[in-house]
């Protein structure tokens, strides 16, 4: 099967363009990614030193996934619909998603999971491929209204082991939905190694079950995904139905900041990775859209866009914990209000 789906490249780790059938990638192209990619790695370094200390929650690391991430939302249109894991705000964030509301969400507020008006990006899934259906869902409803919409549905390799993501594939592939399937395959699900958890040599092959268009890109190379998704998207767009996606990336980091990756990843595993923002570095470079300039003032932006974002989200009051329990049922079960109760007595306080 891995020789049936090989992995597509458009550079290789150097930055050297390998694929010369691909459309033109000009400086815009360029540097509108390199930003993007540049921009959710601040974010997301600076969401692990919150955690760090204490001022935000248990946070999902994404570094070493910003080309899957950046080059699949990147073929979306203004008015298509992002359905991320837990794993996928930087996604988001490029998708128009507002950072403050992003930091919000890892403080524990529910205004982090209201996107900008006139975006439709659904709510964060942390149960593992229960987006999937309703992507499909999403689609289907926008076929059926008319328009040329499409979804694109973020999961990981552990996913595709759930009965949502085989329900999700069938229900598209029967009603040919515009959905994007997209598969950040980033070698492990939580702690365990992808050959442990499917037997399967590949993620792309379980789109032949349902006769759906599948394809395997390196995860790590910004154009190899933007183009492949872009091929996607205009496929469903004409009613060409879904596609499956596998982009074969690299968590650099631990699955969250509460996990510890040294206990079931071999020593240096991941080492010879090189990683999705220094390729396109390379690339720039080798064809002459580097400006130093450029970079340094486009890192300090970003840095204060970062910064001024996490002093906004800080004004905010803390969580209200009354909410776990307040926002879930129209008339509240005794079981849940005894739950209720006997938590606030543990923090000491009356309801």
């Amino acid at each position: 099967m891995e020789e049936q789906f090989p992995i597509i490249k458009v550079m290789d780790d150097q930055g050297n363009l390998v694929d010369e059938s691909v459309e033109n990638i000009d400086e815009k192209l360029v540097k509108q990614a390199y930003r993007h990619m540049l921009r959710i790695r601040l974010f997301d370094r600076k969401a692990i030193s919150l955690q760090r200390q204490g001022r935000i929650g248990t946070y999902p690391p994404f570094e070493g996934q910003e080309a899957s991430q950046v080059g699949s939302v990147m073929a979306l249109g203004d008015h298509d619909w992002v359905f991320p894991t837990y794993r996928d705000h930087g996604a988001t964030l490029t998708f128009g998603a507002d950072m403050v509301r992003t930091f919000l969400y890892w403080n524990g507020r529910a205004e982090g999971c209201v996107p900008p008006e006139g975006k439709n990006i659904f709510p964060a899934a942390v149960p593992i491929a229960t987006q999937v259906p309703h992507a499909v869902g999403a689609a289907w409803a926008e076929k059926r209204k008319g328009t040329d919409h499409v979804a694109l549905c973020f999961f990981g390799d552990g996913a595709t082991s759930e009965g949502d993501f085989h329900e999700g594939l069938n229900f598209a592939s029967v009603f040919q939905t515009p959905t994007i399937f997209f598969n950040q395959n980033n070698r492990y699900a939580i702690s365990v190694p992808v050959e442990k958890q499917m037997n399967s040599k590949t993620i792309a092959q379980k789109g032949l079950a349902y006769d759906i268009p599948s394809v395997r890109v390196d995860g790590n190379d910004v154009f190899a995904v933007y183009f492949e998704t872009k091929k996607a998207v205009e496929r469903a767009r004409n009613g060409g139905g879904p596609t499956l996606i596998e982009a074969v990336t690299w968590r650099t980091g631990a699955h969250t900041t509460a996990d510890d990756p040294t206990k079931y990843r071999p020593d240096g595993q991941g080492e010879d990775v090189v990683n999705p923002v220094e390729r396109l570095e390379h690339f720039m470079k080798n064809n002459d859209f580097w400006d130093e300039a450029w970079v340094e003032q486009l890192k300090s932006e970003l840095t204060e866009e970062v910064e001024s974002a996490v002093e906004a989200m800080e004004q905010y009051s803390k969580p209200n914990p009354e909410d776990l329990f307040d926002h879930v049922y129209a008339n509240t079960p005794e079981q849940l209000s005894e739950q209720k109760q006997s938590y606030l007595a543990l923090l000491g306080r009356d309801s």
